[in-house]
């Protein structure tokens, strides 16, 4: 079955669901919590600029380094993996569609420490950015898609209103029962963009 995932990240972890397509009709083929970060690293990794608050010059940026190629190399294996389960099911994934956040300015790794909310801003690009180079690195189509914008590129892309959509979204839901709340709903609704694009 040609099939697409979606993702929404947190610090230190996402959602991934699995859409395909059945005769035309939207399923779920598998939904679960994916790890960004080791259990051993999370007491620090999951936010590593807050990780280096406190510390200066070499030591602040060696400990948000870690925590950036620390995320990295999770995101790659959980996408190998998700990607391996699939293919083993016979399903063909055709794109990986991951939600993001605004771009953040070009700033130092000082700059983000000198104010707080700027720590918050570098974690929340830092965990889909993990992801999109992961997929990437597995070959998969990625698409892209603002956070923000996720309601208008369903629109767009899916030809229909939000509310019909989310209907299906609740449908599906339902399909596979709890959890299905926010995160899965939209990552349900970024992976049928993505699947609907291919």
């Amino acid at each position: 079955m040609r099939a697409a995932f979606g993702l929404k990240a947190h610090s230190g972890w996402a959602a991934l669901v699995v859409v395909g397509l059945r005769d035309s009709e939207f399923v779920i083929i598998d939904r679960r919590r994916i790890e960004l970060v080791e259990d051993e690293d999370a007491p620090w990794a999951k936010q590593p600029y807050h990780a280096a608050r406190g510390l200066h010059g070499d030591a602040a940026r060696d400990v948000v380094a870690r925590g950036v190629a620390a995320a990295r190399r999770s995101a790659a294996r959980e996408m190998r993996a998700a990607l391996g389960r699939s293919r083993e099911l016979g399903h063909e994934i055709v794109a990986c569609a991951v939600l993001v956040a605004d771009p953040m300015p070009d700033w130092s790794t000082q700059e983000i420490l000198a104010v707080h909310f700027r720590m918050h801003k570098a974690e929340g690009v830092l965990f889909p950015d993990a992801i999109v180079r992961g997929a990437r690195a597995c070959g998969l189509n990625v698409v892209v898609i603002p956070e923000k914008q996720l309601s208008e590129h369903a629109e767009k892309s899916l030809a229909g209103p939000l509310s019909g959509l989310m209907k299906k979204i609740e449908t599906l839901g339902k399909s596979v029962g709890a959890p299905w709340g926010a995160d899965q709903k939209s990552a349900a609704l970024a992976a049928m963009i993505g699947l609907h694009g291919q």
